[in-house]
C-alpha cells in the first residue's frame, strides 16, 4: 500500500464494494416496492368480493360461523392472508391469525379511508396488528347491514411469513440471476479500472526508477529520453524531471571542476606562499643571530633581500584579492565610454621608464577615427597593465613590444605584440589559468596571476582575450571591445 497504484487499487475496490452493496439494496428495495404495489393492484377488490359473498353482521352482531368459514377457506387457499373484522372506529373486533400473535387492538383508518378513495400511488401501506412497528399492503372493503355500515373487513395481503426485503429477492430465480449479473459486472468493472490504472500508473513508475537510478549514482549519470511522450501533465513532468536531471548533472560537474581548481589554486598558492616565506624569514633570522658579526654591507643586502620578498608576497596577496572580487558575482563593472587610444598611450608612458632601463622599445600604432568603446576604465587600465608587464618580463634586451588599435567598425581591436622567448604549444592553452608558469620558466617575482586577472575583467566586458604564440617568436595577445556609436572621438 506504499506505491499510488496500490492505494489506488484499494480505494477503487471499497468504492466498488460500496457501489455494489448500494446497488444490491436498491435492488431489493425497488423488488420489494414492485411486489408490494403488484399484490395490493392485483388484490385490490379482494375484501369487497369477500364481503358480498358472505353476510357478517346478523341483527348487528357479528356473524362467529360465518367468520370461521371465510376464515378457513381463504387460509386453505392462500395461508399468507390474514383477514380482520374492524368496526367504525377501527378496533378489532375477529381475526384469522392465531391467538396470541396479535398485538395491536385498533388500526389506525386514515390508510383505509385512503385507499377506499382510490388512490393512484401504491403500494399504501396499513397498519400490521402483528406488529406495532411494521406496515403491510392490505385490501379493506366497508361492511353494511341493512343500509347501515358495520365496520371494516381490513385483509393483510403479505403476512408475517413475507417478511422482510430479501427473502422475495432470494426466492425468485431472475432476481437471483440479476444480482448475480450485477455483481459480475462489477468485478469485470473493477479488473478493468485496475488494469486501466497500472496503465496510467506505468509512466510514473519508469519516471520513479530513472530519478532513482540518477539518485544512486550521485547525479552523475544522465537520464535516458523522456520516459513518457506526449503533451499530458505527466509527461510534461517527465521532460521537466529530465530537464531538472541535466542541470543538477551540470552543476555537480562544475561544483567538481571547481573544487578541483580551488584544491590546485590552494596548493600553487602554498607553494608560492612558502618560497619567499622562507626566504624571509631565513634572512631576517640571520640578521638577527648574527647582527653583531655582519659588517653594513651585508646587512643592507640581506635587508633588500628580505624586503623585495615582502614586495612579492604583497603583490601576490593583492592579486590573489583582486581575482576573489573580480570572480565573486555581485561585482559589476561600472561600464562609461571612453577613448581606448588614450588609455594605451597612458599605460604605455607609464612603463617607458622600466622598459628603457631593460633596453626594450615600446612601440604604439593607431589607427584613424578609432570610436570610443564602452568599458571600466580602471578595469581596462588593469588589463593593459598586466599585459604590458607580462611583455616585459620575456623580452629580453634589444627587443620590441608593439601596441596596436584598430578600427574594425562595430568592434575596436587592441593587440600586444612583444619579440620575446615566445610560449610552448603545450603550455599555450593554460597561460590564463591561475598561479600557471610554463615549464622551466624562471621566477621573475610575478605571481602567476597577470594573465588570469585580465582574462576574468575582459569576461566582465563581454570580450575575450586570444593568445597566439611560438617558441623562440614571441607571443601575440589581442581583444576586442565593443564600439560606443553614441560617441566619437573630437
Amino acid at each position: 500500500m506504499r506505491s499510488l497504484y496500490g492505494r489506488l487499487a484499494l480505494v477503487l475496490a471499497l468504492l466498488f464494494m460500496l457501489l455494489g452493496a448500494g446497488a444490491l439494496l436498491l435492488l431489493a428495495r425497488t423488488t420489494e416496492g414492485y411486489r408490494q404495489e403488484t399484490n395490493q393492484r392485483l388484490n385490490l377488490d379482494l375484501a369487497s368480493q369477500i364481503v358480498q359473498e358472505r353476510q357478517l353482521f346478523q341483527a348487528g352482531l357479528m356473524d362467529r360461523a360465518a367468520l370461521e368459514h371465510i376464515f378457513h377457506m381463504l387460509m386453505v387457499i392462500n395461508p399468507r392472508i390474514e383477514l380482520y373484522l374492524l368496526d367504525p372506529d377501527g378496533r378489532i373486533l375477529a381475526y384469522s391469525a392465531p391467538r396470541g400473535r396479535v398485538q395491536r387492538e385498533q388500526v389506525d383508518l386514515a390508510p383505509i379511508k385512503r385507499l377506499l378513495a382510490q388512490p393512484r400511488d401504491l403500494p399504501l401501506l396499513g397498519d400490521d396488528p402483528r406488529n406495532p412497528d411494521g406496515g403491510k399492503v392490505f385490501s379493506v372493503a366497508p361492511v353494511f347491514e341493512q343500509q347501515q355500515m358495520r365496520g371494516y373487513l381490513y385483509v393483510i395481503l403479505a403476512g408475517e411469513a413475507e417478511a422482510g426485503m430479501m427473502q422475495p429477492l432470494m426466492g425468485s430465480e431472475v432476481l437471483r440471476l440479476s444480482a448475480l449479473a450485477l455483481g459480475v459486472g462489477l468485478l469485470f468493472a473493477l479488473l478493468a479500472a485496475l488494469i486501466l490504472f497500472r496503465w496510467i500508473t506505468r509512466p510514473l513508475r519508469q519516471l520513479t526508477r530513472q530519478v532513482a537510478t540518477l539518485e544512486h549514482s550521485d547525479f552523475r549519470q544522465r537520464l535516458p529520453d523522456p520516459a513518457v511522450r506526449g503533451s499530458d501533465e505527466i509527461a510534461q513532468l517527465s521532460r521537466t524531471c529530465q530537464a531538472m536531471a541535466e542541470r543538477i548533472r551540470d552543476q555537480v560537474h562544475r561544483l567538481e571542476d571547481t573544487d578541483a581548481q580551488r584544491r590546485e589554486l590552494i596548493a600553487n598558492v602554498s607553494h608560492d606562499l612558502r618560497t619567499p616565506l622562507a626566504s624571509l624569514q631565513g634572512y631576517l633570522e640571520t640578521l638577527q643571530l648574527k647582527q653583531q658579526t655582519l659588517d653594513d654591507e651585508q646587512q643592507q643586502r640581506y635587508l633588500r633581500v628580505a624586503l623585495r620578498q615582502c614586495l612579492h608576497l604583497s603583490r601576490l596577496v593583492r592579486d590573489l584579492l583582486e581575482l576573489a572580487k573580480l570572480e565573486a558575482n555581485e561585482f559589476c563593472p561600472l561600464l562609461e565610454p571612453f577613448s581606448l587610444p588614450e588609455l594605451v598611450q597612458d599605460v604605455a608612458q607609464k612603463f617607458e621608464l622600466r622598459a628603457q632601463q631593460q633596453g626594450v622599445q615600446i612601440r604604439f600604432r593607431c589607427a584613424e577615427q578609432v570610436p570610443f568603446v564602452r568599458g571600466d576604465i580602471a578595469l581596462m587600465e588593469r588589463v593593459f597593465d598586466n599585459l604590458l608587464a607580462n611583455a616585459l618580463r620575456h623580452t629580453p634586451r634589444d627587443g620590441q613590444i608593439h601596441l596596436a588599435v584598430l578600427n574594425g567598425g562595430a568592434q575596436v581591436k587592441v593587440e600586444v605584440i612583444d619579440t620575446g622567448c615566445g610560449i610552448a604549444p603545450e603550455d599555450l592553452p593554460h597561460i590564463f589559468d591561475r598561479l600557471y608558469r610554463p615549464t622551466g620558466a624562471r621566477n621573475d617575482g610575478g605571481a602567476g596571476l597577470g594573465l588570469a586577472i585580465a582574462q576574468r575583467i575582459m569576461a566582465l566586458h563581454g570580450s575575450v582575450i586570444r593568445a597566439q604564440s611560438r617558441p623562440g617568436g614571441g607571443s601575440a595577445f589581442a581583444f576586442e571591445l565593443a564600439a560606443d556609436t553614441g560617441h566619437t572621438p573630437s
